[in-house]
């Protein structure tokens, strides 16, 4: 069985939510507090192809926590960015990850609301 990775942020309850319906899938789990550790370009890159593989269209801005002040303040909706730019906010800037996202090592998904972990938990 494939151990499962989940992006965690444990002051975020969406993110709480889904490790517990994970814990309750009986399934091995990686947990990565993203904000202690975190994603270098190359990670953000094969998570971002995971995530294209679970879902065909989906957007790299789709990564980013649009809501977020330092988002706003970075710029980061200037529609002119590229892919490039946006992963390199995200490696600089770790708290603009969304959350929580799940992957299995193929696929991944971002797991708002927690019960789109289905589509990995089968």
């Amino acid at each position: 069985m494939t151990t499962l990775q989940l992006l965690h942020n444990p002051r975020c309850s969406k993110s709480r939510e889904a490790l517990a319906l994970l814990e309750n899938s009986g399934r091995q789990l990686e947990v990565i507090d993203y904000q202690k550790t975190p994603l270098d370009l190359a990670a953000l890159q094969a998570l971002l192809g995971q995530l294209r593989a679970a879902e065909a269209g989906f957007n790299v801005r789709e990564l980013l926590r649009s809501g977020d002040d330092e988002y706003q303040s970075l710029g980061l909706a200037r529609p002119e960015l590229g892919e490039a730019e946006l992963l390199a906010a995200l490696v600089a800037h770790p708290k603009l990850l969304q959350r929580p996202i799940v992957s299995d090592g193929q696929c991944a998904v971002i797991a708002r609301p927690p019960e789109r972990l289905n589509a990995l938990l089968g």
